[in-house]
């Protein structure tokens, strides 16, 4: 069974080293970036699964860093965090990919439940991409007598 890896994406400093640390503690692989250029370079040269990302940054913001991953890297799940929530933002996020929404101070397991909620769906996906390329490469049992 493979294991999730996950990135967590805030320009705040000390959110990263603990939400880290906790999650390590937890038995996560956890991968840090302080920015959205940094986050995509990262997920360009590791597998990636799940992301959390802050919608507020400076340079690239969330939303921005969003659309970019998803158009690059359509598997990989994102979960946006802010602590300046505004329907307007959550609305966004969701509507340009983002699996779910979480607000500041967003407690560890909640953090844990939604990026164990967001590795299913990835591994479901997976497992339909697999089982289209199997169809694909495979003939079915009629395919195969109506070519004999």
């Amino acid at each position: 069974m493979k294991k999730m890896k996950m990135m967590l994406v805030d320009d705040e400093e000390r959110f990263l080293s603990t939400a880290k640390k906790l999650l390590e503690k937890k038995g996560y692989d956890v991968v840090t970036a302080s920015s959205g250029a940094e986050a995509l370079e990262k997920i360009r040269v590791q597998n990636i699964h799940v992301v959390i990302l802050d919608v507020k940054m400076p340079g690239m913001d969330g939303i921005a860093t969003l659309k970019e991953i998803k158009k690059r890297f359509p598997l990989t799940e994102v979960i946006m965090l802010t602590g300046h929530a505004t329907m307007e933002s959550a609305v966004d996020g969701l509507k340009s990919g983002a699996i779910d929404y979480l607000t500041k101070p967003a407690d560890i397991n909640e953090i844990i439940q939604k990026a164990e909620q967001a590795f299913e769906k990835r591994k479901d996906l997976e497992e339909k991409i697999r089982v289209a390329r199997m169809r694909k490469i495979m003939k079915s049992p009629s395919e195969i007598i109506q070519d004999s």
